[in-house]
């Protein structure tokens, strides 16, 4: 049975499934898909288009599938697709999509702190981090197990790798390849981010494996020679191929 505050306003045609809790001034519109033991708590308002899992909690002041800041955007029906287990705290905004992809799509397990923006037609993994005040512009996509510091500036259209560590107050408009540390200003390669590998699991072989395909890709005047020369070091290794594909297939260029 879900616990619904007199205070709150949710349009008949929202779909609510079971054991939800919908605190005092929430506003849930029409549109919208929640699932199973959800908690939001005062002063949340989840707009038209939203999906949204299980067991997900979303804090004061948060605003989901929010009208997409962007001038191209001209009403079409689009959506913001939410998974299980997020923590999405206080004064947290994400936009759904426009034409151009139609969704925003968050994953599951993510912690998206204190005044977080994610804009229109984002991917965002699982295993997330976000600290407080960062803000993602739109059609920016964004790995799992990333952790973006405190009052980071993202440029659209930017892809951030997994399992990176992007230091507090920093803002940059080229892609962060995966596994790394980011810093500095501007915005460049620190180092591999060594400790969050190992809390993740990464044995010591695959971290220096990792480390010493970033050193033959860096130290290579042509990134494309660099990533020859990494897979034929190490042919069959998914880090690898990950780090190679990711540069490849990057649009706006890599922090170097």
């Amino acid at each position: 049975m879900n616990i619904i505050s007199p205070m709150a306003i949710v349009d008949p045609e929202a779909k609510l499934g079971d054991n939800n809790f919908i605190g005092p001034f929430c506003c849930i519109d029409k549109d919208t898909v929640i699932g199973d033991n959800n908690k939001f708590y005062n002063s949340v308002t989840i707009h038209a288009g939203a999906r949204i899992g299980n067991n997900n909690e979303f804090f004061s002041g948060a605003s989901i599938s929010t009208k997409p800041q962007d001038l191209k955007y001209k009403g079409e029906r689009t959506t913001c697709e939410i998974g299980d287990n997020n923590s999405i705290r206080e004064s947290v905004t994400i936009s759904r999509g426009t034409a151009s992809k139609g969704k925003t799509i968050i994953g599951s397990g993510n912690l998206f702190m204190e005044n977080v923006h994610i804009a229109h037609d984002c991917v965002a993994g699982s295993g997330l981090i976000i600290g407080n005040s960062t803000k993602i512009a739109g059609e920016v996509t964004i790995d799992d197990n990333a952790i973006i510091s405190a009052t980071v500036l993202c440029h659209q259209f930017c892809s951030i790798g997994g399992h990176v560590m992007i230091q507090g107050g920093c803002r940059f408009s080229q892609d962060i390849p995966p596994f790394i540390i980011a810093g500095k200003e501007p915005t460049r390669y620190c180092g591999i981010n060594i400790i969050g590998l190992r809390r993740r699991g990464f044995d010591n072989e695959t971290i220096e494996t990792i480390h010493d395909t970033y050193r033959i890709i860096y130290a290579n005047g042509i990134i494309k020679d660099g990533i020859q020369e990494a897979r034929a070091k190490y042919p069959g290794v998914k880090e690898v191929e990950y780090i190679c594909t990711f540069i490849e297939n990057s649009k706006r260029g890599i922090i170097r």
